[in-house]
């Protein structure tokens, strides 16, 4: 009886270890990823089957990412996965492939088709099998169904967004000494080709769909990646000092995600100062040294367990807005509490954007504009909204779905006031993501410093630049100094 008690223990915990040892998310359950295939198959019908092809593996020592729609519908990271959601019975299937024992030596497991057990009490799917069982009747097997449901779109990564890879895939199509399809499109082909009897059909609509309305799970995970952009930001706003430079203010932003389980940044950071950089809205460089006067932009945020946000904010460089600044970025300011203070289900993004409209005629009868430019560049933000109802955002910075027509609960976007003055170069925005609930909206960041007195003092303080400061040519210098000299 002893032993068997030992043995039972000892099997026990040989399980625990194997569990552990192959990772594997722990944000999401299996009773969210089974709601999800749910709606993938009231959409495809009884007829159908959809299937989903993983990110293939790394190509060199960059930490590995799935693509969006794989760990949306599954939470499984294996390069080289597929899924399968079969219509006619409403089962989901893993394939997975066999154990890379050499990979595995010098970089850890990964849930494998070995693990096929384990990985369907993980995920909660119906069957997992390898890779290597799909052979040309994959994916329908000997019952052809009425279509085949598979992405068009090109599949989001790391710090990708739909239209940037649109545009690259395109790119690499017209290149006359390259000319390659893109991966998608390949997918697509040997469907039609080794499934001549089943139609394809686009799976995109559909998953871009159930996308665009977050889970509470999801919103928990985009609330956290904002509260770290807006505790990087502030730690870059604190770091900001003439003769600093820029990279050294996206490196105390970067240092806050690091530090907080945020491995990879959700997009490549803006850090621009002074009005040629500014001017540039995607600006990246991040190499011009700071400059008593200037203004500083900075739009940043990091992928926390694959959620995203979008944040931006401009301050002196100094500690001090000059006249003019104060006084456009004040109005910008003043536009978008117009905006975010009238978010609520029910409603359109055209319907709040008139309410704001409407709202801000006063602020235009107490507002002093030094220059008719400035009041020309104001009205026409306000006319136009600038940009203010900006892009959705959640597993991407530009993330799939819409929020076009009534607004509902769940839906996550950027507000980002855009206001331009050509005449003199000048670019000014405020940016926040946002959620609409029940009964309003909630702004990730609203603990980040909004008002302008408060980004001066934010500016003003003493950041991680300054506690840790850059070596400089002296300091490696006397690093590298041989001992005793």
């Amino acid at each position: 009886m002893k032993r068997t008690l030992l043995l039972s223990a000892a099997l026990i915990a040989s399980a625990a270890r194997l569990a552990s040892a192959q990772h594997y998310q722990s944000d999401f359950p299996p009773e969210e990823w089974k709601a999800r295939w749910a709606a993938v198959f009231d959409k495809i019908g009884p007829e159908a089957v959809a299937v989903v092809q993983g990110v293939p593996l790394t190509s060199g020592f960059q930490l590995p990412r799935q693509t969006n729609s794989i760990y949306y519908l599954s939470g499984i990271e294996t390069p080289h996965a597929y899924l399968r959601l079969d219509g006619r019975s409403r089962k989901l299937t893993l394939y997975l492939p066999p154990r890379n024992e050499r990979l595995e030596r010098s970089e850890g497991k990964v849930l494998s088709a070995a693990d096929a057990e384990l990985a369907r009490r993980l995920t909660g799917v119906d069957e997992v099998l390898s890779t290597e069982a799909m052979d040309a009747r994959w994916p329908i097997g000997d019952a052809p169904p009425a279509a085949i449901y598979a992405e068009s779109a090109p599949a989001e990564g790391h710090a990708e967004s739909r239209y940037e890879l649109q545009a690259r895939d395109a790119a690499i199509a017209n290149d006359f000494w390259d000319g390659r399809t893109s991966r998608e499109r390949r997918f697509v082909e040997l469907l039609r080709t080794r499934q001549p009897r089943a139609e394809i059909r686009d799976l995109t609509p559909i998953l871009d769909e159930l996308r665009s309305v977050k889970s509470p799970r999801e919103i928990a995970l985009i609330r956290r990646a904002s509260q770290l952009a807006g505790l990087g930001v502030m730690e870059a706003a604190r770091s900001t000092k003439p003769g600093v430079y820029e990279y050294q203010l996206d490196a105390a932003c970067r240092y806050v995600f690091l530090l907080n389980d945020a491995r990879l940044d959700g997009y490549r950071s803006i850090t621009a100062s002074g009005t040629d950089n500014i001017w540039n809205a995607h600006y990246f460089r991040n190499s011009r040294k700071l400059e008593a006067g200037d203004l500083v932009l900075m739009d940043y945020a990091p992928d926390y367990h694959y959620y995203v946000s979008d944040i931006g904010r401009m301050w002196p460089v100094d500690g001090h807005y000059r006249p003019a600044q104060r006084e456009i970025l004040q109005f910008v300011l003043e536009y978008r509490n117009a905006v975010m203070s009238r978010i609520r289900p029910g409603v359109s993004a055209d319907q709040i954007r008139a309410e704001a409209k409407q709202a801000m005629d006063a602020v235009f009868a107490r507002t002093h504009f030094s220059k008719p430019i400035y009041e020309a560049a104001a009205r026409k933000l306000v006319e136009t909204g600038g940009g203010v109802f900006s892009h959705t955002v959640g597993m991407a910075v530009h993330d799939v779905g819409s929020y076009r027509g009534l607004l509902k609960p769940g839906q996550v976007f950027s507000i980002d006031p855009q206001l331009w003055v050509p005449e003199e170069n000048l670019y000014f925005r405020y940016e926040d993501t946002v959620v609409v609930t029940e009964t309003g909206f909630e702004n990730f960041t609203a603990f980040l410093p909004t008002e302008l007195d408060a980004l001066e003092a934010l500016a003003r303080e003493k950041g991680i630049v300054q506690t840790l400061p850059a070596l400089g040519e002296a300091g490696f210098e006397r690093l590298l100094r041989p001992a005793g000299r």
